[in-house]
């Protein structure tokens, strides 16, 4: 039996609270269209993002991690977003190390007046990963991936 049903990517997106998760809201107030793939969740900052969330996010059933923040020299920890960007090559280094694509994990600076910026990115790395095709790689024995609950914070549980 075969699943005639369009691959519909899931995908994590993990938000600082200054800028980024602003901007997704000014898109939202803004009633600009983006994908509805992404499931939000904010951090106080994206220097706050522990590697081990994305991996699990992955390993959980995600297609998919896209890391917001602030823009380099704006944040409002001092320096957190340049330790962001050193954790994402560091992750993006190690999961082409464990054989995934590392263009499955994206990292955006929006500010909270880019709504519209960072909708655009959002629907654009949705199609990045349905060109990828689904990632399964926390299948199990019986080859299917956990499903995500009714929220994200559920799914990383």
């Amino acid at each position: 039996m075969t699943n005639n049903k369009p691959f519909e990517p899931v995908i994590i997106g993990f938000t600082c609270n200054w800028c980024s998760y602003r901007a997704a809201d000014l898109a939202g107030t803004s009633r600009t269209k983006y994908a509805p793939n992404i499931r939000l969740l904010r951090l106080m900052c994206s220097g706050r993002l522990d590697p081990t969330f994305v991996f699990k996010a992955l390993a959980n059933g995600a297609d998919g991690v896209m890391i917001t923040g602030c823009h380099p020299g704006e944040c409002h920890y001092l320096e957190q977003n340049y330790k962001a960007l050193r954790r994402f090559q560091l992750m993006r280094r190690t999961l082409e190390g464990l054989g995934v694509d590392p263009r499955r994990v994206k990292l955006v600076w929006a500010s909270a007046a880019e709504g519209a910026k960072f909708a655009q990115e959002v629907t654009s790395f949705v199609e990045e990963v349905r060109a990828l095709g689904p990632l399964n790689w926390g299948a199990g024995e019986n080859g299917r991936v956990a499903e995500y609950q009714s929220t994200p914070q559920e799914a990383l549980a």
